[in-house]
């Protein structure tokens, strides 16, 4: 094994799309450990093919180079948030698309800041189980429950599409009804209304693994009943394959809370089906 992604370059020189870890595991408020995400969904993708008999392409054409993990100033949130958009406006400028492994699900806002200042039109779409638009939490504003609140108010109302929805509070609801659009992308009237807010835009894509169902995704840090199933969301990322994604993320992969490695894996197999989809020549 590499210690690198299955099938990405080693080298930077004639890349195509870079891969990133960003390991950082400092607001969350379930369990610990999703610093160890990056390194354990490399690991689990060794057990995969490059090529996808599914979509009948090899994740080795994509031409992905795998940076490994960004290093993080250790108790210094603002820094280390700094240090991820840094490194991703530094990939998203030279025009190489741009792939992270989370971490907890903050680092997206970092990773938005930075396709923002490349594409001043972007959309965002989020798979996740939970909301993640409240305004403070703890009292602070910076967490991985106030994520896509800090999101959806950098890029504004309405370019904020949420998918997979089933954890949230009244305040939560709220804002979203008057800011963000909720769909289920796995019906046809929710996937034609995912296409018509996304379409002709520039689309930053996050994937919270917690989107999928505590059967098929034990290891995440905040496990939420009456998800989707791995066959769901990669029935969704194929639908959606004609979107001009600019970058995406997967996070929230917990690799103590991970019994048999199954959330790694799956994270594995839903990260090379994304490359193939969205960045392959």
């Amino acid at each position: 094994m590499s210690g690198r992604f299955l099938g990405c370059r080693e080298a930077e020189a004639g890349s195509r799309a870079v891969l990133l870890g960003v390991p950082l595991d400092a607001t969350g408020c379930g369990r610990a450990g999703v610093k160890e995400g990056p390194a354990a969904v490399r690991q689990a993708s060794q057990f995969l093919e490059e090529y996808s008999l599914a979509l009948r392409a090899d994740f080795r054409d994509v031409g992905v180079y795998d940076g490994l993990d960004i290093h993080l100033p250790l108790g210094n949130l603002l820094g280390a948030l700094k240090a991820i958009e840094d490194e991703a406006g530094r990939v998203l400028e030279a025009g190489l698309p741009l792939l992270a492994l989370g971490g907890e699900h903050l680092v997206t806002l970092a990773l938005v800041r930075a396709a923002l200042a490349r594409y001043p039109d972007l959309r965002v779409l989020q798979l996740d189980a939970h909301a993640d638009l409240a305004d403070q939490y703890g009292g602070e504003p910076l967490t991985h429950a106030t994520v896509m609140r800090r999101v959806a108010e950098q890029v504004g109302p309405g370019r904020l599409i949420q998918a997979g929805i089933r954890s949230g509070t009244v305040e939560e609801a709220a804002f979203a009804e008057a800011n963000t659009l909720w769909v289920d992308p796995r019906t046809p009237a929710g996937l034609e209304a995912a296409r018509r807010a996304l379409k002709g835009f520039p689309v930053y894509l996050t994937i919270d693994m917690d989107v999928l169902d505590p059967a098929f995704a034990p290891g995440v840090s905040c496990p939420e009943p009456a998800g989707w199933t791995t066959g769901e969301i990669l029935a969704v990322l194929g639908a959606l394959a004609d979107l001009q994604v600019v970058a995406l993320d997967l996070v929230e992969v917990c690799p103590p809370a991970d019994a048999g490695g199954v959330t790694a894996v799956a994270a594995a197999r839903i990260l090379r089906d994304a490359g193939i989809l969205f960045f392959h020549p």
